[in-house]
C-alpha cells in the first residue's frame, strides 16, 4: 500500500475491500469504549449489591474509565506521532487486557475503580489512533464520510454491548462480563498485530519531547474551529453519557424494567444513533459539514426539552424515551461531522489532535456521571434536565466558535 501523506489522500486509492477492511479494524478498536461502558451496564444493580457499595460509588467506576480514557489519549496521541501507530496501539490493547482481568477479580469496589481506570488507559491507545489513522488516509469530504462509516461499525457496539450484557447475567455475573471484554482484547491483539499495517510513515513522525507535545497541544487549543469543535463534541457526548450512565437505574429502579428488557430498550437507542450516522454519510457533501452539525445539536436539544418536560409532567416512560431517541439520533449527526472539522485542518498532528479531541470528550463527559446522584434518583428529570444542560452547551460553543468559512 502507498505511504499515505498529508497531501494525498491515500485512501482514495484503497480497493472496496481495502476500505472494508480498515473500516472494520478500526471500527473495532474504537468500540473499545462503547463496550467497556454499555455491556456492564444492566449489572450495574447488583454489582453495588454484590461489592456492598453505594450507588453513587458504582457509577463512579464509570467516571473513573471515561477520565482515564481521555487523560490516556494524551499520551497515545503524541507516541502515535512519534512512533508511528502500531506499537502504541499493541502496548495499550495489552494493558486493556490485564486490566480487564483484574476487574474480573476486583474483591471491593475501590479495587474495580482503579482497575477500571488503568483498563481505560489500554483502551485509549485504540480509540486515539483509529481516529488518526482514518485522518492518515483521508481527507475533506471522504474523511467525514469514513468516520460516519466508523460510527456504523463501531456503532454495533452499543447495540449489542447492553444486549449481550443482559443475557450474560442470565448465566453468570457482573464478573464474567469483563473476562468476556479481557477476551475482545485478545481477538482484537492479534487483528491489530496481523492484519493493521503501518500509516504514518518514518519521515511524517514527530519527536515525542513533553514541551514539544504541550505546544502543539496549545496551538490546537488556540485554533478555533478546532476548540469550538471539541467542545461540541465533548459537550454532547456528556448529554449522551449522562444518559449511559443513569439509565440502568432509572429505567430499572424508577420505570421497572428488568435486566433483559432494559438491554433491548437501550440498544433500541443505539439503533438510531446508527441510523443517521448513515443518513449523515449520504448528506454529507450535498449540505455542508457545519449545516449538518448545527441540525444534529438542534435535534438533539429539542430531544432533552422534550424529555425533561415529559418527566417532570409525569407522563411516562411511552413519552420519555422517544424523546431520548431523538436525543441519540442527533448524536449521529453530531459526532462524525464535528470530529472531521475539528481534523482538517491538522494532517500533520492527526495523533495529537486525536488525542486532544478525544481528552475533552471523555473528561467532560466524565464530570457528568455523578450529577444525576447528586440530584437525586427519585425521577427521570435530572437526568434529563442535565442532558438539556449540555447540550444547550454544545450549541452555543458551536454558534460561537465554528463559524463558516468567508
Amino acid at each position: 500500500m502507498t505511504t499515505p501523506t498529508p497531501e494525498a489522500d491515500a485512501g482514495a486509492r484503497l480497493s472496496r475491500s481495502g476500505r472494508l477492511r480498515f473500516a472494520l479494524i478500526l471500527g473495532g478498536l474504537t468500540a473499545f469504549g462503547p463496550l467497556s461502558i454499555d455491556m456492564y451496564l444492566p449489572g450495574l444493580p447488583a454489582m453495588a449489591e454484590d461489592l456492598s457499595a453505594a450507588n453513587a460509588m458504582v457509577q463512579l467506576t464509570l467516571a473513573a474509565f471515561v477520565v482515564g480514557i481521555g487523560a490516556g489519549q494524551l499520551v497515545a496521541g503524541p507516541l502515535s506521532d512519534a512512533y508511528g501507530r502500531r506499537t502504541p496501539l499493541l502496548v495499550g490493547v495489552s494493558l486493556y487486557i490485564a486490566a480487564s482481568v483484574l476487574c474480573a477479580l476486583a474483591p471491593t469496589v475501590e479495587v474495580l475503580i482503579a482497575a477500571r481506570a488503568l483498563q481505560a488507559l489500554g483502551a485509549a491507545a485504540g480509540i486515539v489512533i483509529a481516529r488518526a489513522t482514518v485522518r492518515d488516509l483521508f481527507s475533506g469530504v471522504a474523511m467525514a464520510r469514513f468516520f460516519s462509516a466508523l460510527m456504523l461499525v463501531s456503532g454495533v457496539a452499543p447495540i449489542l454491548a447492553p444486549i449481550i450484557g443482559g443475557q450474560l447475567l442470565a448465566v453468570t455475573s457482573w464478573r464474567g462480563i469483563f473476562s468476556v471484554l479481557a477476551a475482545f482484547g485478545g481477538l482484537l491483539f492479534l487483528v491489530a498485530a496481523f492484519a493493521l499495517p503501518e500509516t504514518l510513515a518514518p519521515a511524517q513522525r514527530r519527536p515525542a519531547r513533553l514541551g514539544s507535545a504541550l505546544r502543539t497541544y496549545l496551538g490546537l487549543l488556540r485554533h478555533p474551529v478546532f476548540l469550538g469543535c471539541a467542545l461540541t463534541v465533548g459537550l454532547a457526548f456528556a448529554g449522551m453519557f449522562t444518559y449511559i450512565s443513569a439509565s440502568s437505574f432509572v429505567l430499572q429502579d424508577i420505570y421497572g424494567l428488568d435486566p433483559q428488557t432494559y438491554s433491548f430498550v437501550f440498544g433500541g437507542g443505539a439503533v438510531g444513533l446508527v441510523l443517521m450516522t448513515q443518513v449523515n454519510a449520504r448528506l454529507v457533501g450535498r449540505f455542508s459539514q457545519r449545516s449538518l452539525l448545527r441540525t444534529g445539536l438542534t435535534v438533539a436539544l429539542t430531544g432533552t426539552v422534550v424529555a425533561t418536560v415529559a418527566a417532570a409532567a409525569g407522563l411516562g416512560l411511552a413519552v420519555v424515551l422517544p424523546a431520548i431517541y431523538l436525543v441519540l439520533g442527533g448524536s449521529g449527526m453530531i459526532m462524525p461531522n464535528a470530529t472531521a472539522l475539528a481534523m482538517a485542518d491538522h494532517p500533520d498532528k492527526a495523533g495529537s489532535a486525536s488525542a486532544l479531541l478525544g481528552v475533552l470528550q471523555f473528561i467532560v463527559a466524565g464530570a457528568s456521571s455523578p450529577l444525576v446522584g447528586l440530584f437525586g434518583e427519585s425521577s427521570a428529570v435530572p437526568m434529563a434536565a442535565i442532558m438539556a444542560v449540555f447540550l444547550a452547551l454544545g450549541l452555543t460553543s458551536f454558534l460561537t466558535l465554528v463559524r463558516p468559512r468567508a
